[in-house]
């Protein structure tokens, strides 16, 4: 009110004065007060309704704000978390999968071991039955020429009692036997 007061007084001051500028600038004194009593009324009522509410609108938006940005930090956290998860879980894929190769490894050197003492086993065998297979040769062959050997020793000993036996005959009987058994062979 005071201000209203002082208002209204420099306004009349300065009418009193007979300045002509300053009249052309402030209105007529009447009419300064009827605008300062209906700011007066307007403020007020801004102060009494519009404010609250403008108060509630912008405590509502801080508050939609805040809950934004706890639930960014949330959000945050929870990415920070699968992103934990996922590292382990690429850890974890890769140790397990080195150990697959590692056992694939120990499988292909156990199934190439076991090939090698097969192969060996067969060939070890082979070679025991081609020796037996000689061997069984040898004997047949020594047993053929033990016949021979004494079929030409009786048919020799059958000529040798056939004729009489003098230096010149003997001669010609090993001559003979030898050319017989040369032609064995």
């Amino acid at each position: 009110m005071q201000l209203l007061a002082s208002a209204i007084l420099a306004t009349e001051a300065a009418a009193s004065e007979g300045s002509d500028g300053v009249k052309l600038l402030l209105p007529a004194g009447e009419e300064l007060i009827a605008g300062i009593i209906a700011f007066a009324i307007i403020f007020l009522v801004a102060w009494k309704f519009a404010l609250p509410t403008l108060k509630e609108t912008l405590e509502a938006r801080q508050a939609a704000i805040k809950s934004e940005l706890e639930a960014a930090e949330k959000s945050k956290i929870e990415a920070s978390s699968l992103l934990e998860d996922y590292q382990a879980q690429v850890a974890g894929a890769k140790a397990e999968a080195a150990k697959i190769i590692a056992d694939a490894r120990e499988a292909g050197e156990a199934v190439k071991a076991d090939i090698i003492a097969r192969a060996e086993g067969e060939a070890e065998a082979i070679k025991e039955r081609a020796h037996e297979e000689v061997a069984s040769e040898r004997a047949r062959v020594a047993d053929d020429l033990r016949r021979q050997v004494a079929d030409l020793s009786i048919n020799v000993a059958e000529k040798v009692v056939a004729s009489s036996i003098d230096a010149e005959t003997q001669r010609q009987l090993v001559d003979r036997y030898i050319e017989e058994l040369g032609g064995v062979h």
